[in-house]
């Protein structure tokens, strides 16, 4: 019984350890040898924090870069961006990785 005690206080305290690479992996949303850049993605702005420089955006699937359908928070390349939406608007938007980040490089209105 001793043993498994000991057992699960070292895994207790190594655990942590492996988080970070975990963490890192799912930054990316796929290896970093992925495509470093995706055009024409389809979307739905959620929030403009114009603060902080980011877009919430509710996107479809990019198979570029390994991401399935989700709601995820991004920032721009430029913040100029942000001016041309607002919540709700529906969007085809660009992204990049830069410095191991993924930015919106491009948005536009989706056309109807």
């Amino acid at each position: 019984m001793k043993r498994i005690a000991s057992s699960l206080v070292a895994l207790a305290l190594l655990a942590p350890a492996a988080l970070p690479a975990h963490a890192q992996g799912h930054a990316g949303h796929g290896s970093p040898a992925a495509a470093q850049s995706a055009s024409k993605i389809d979307g739905e702005i959620r929030k403009v924090d114009k603060t902080a420089g980011k877009l919430t955006i509710k996107h479809g699937e990019v198979k570029a870069m390994g991401m399935p359908p989700m709601t995820m928070m991004f920032g721009v390349k430029d913040k100029s961006l942000l001016d041309k939406v607002k919540e709700g608007d529906k969007v085809q938007f660009s992204l990049a990785t830069e410095s191991g980040a993924m930015v919106v490089t491009a948005i536009e209105s989706a056309k109807r």
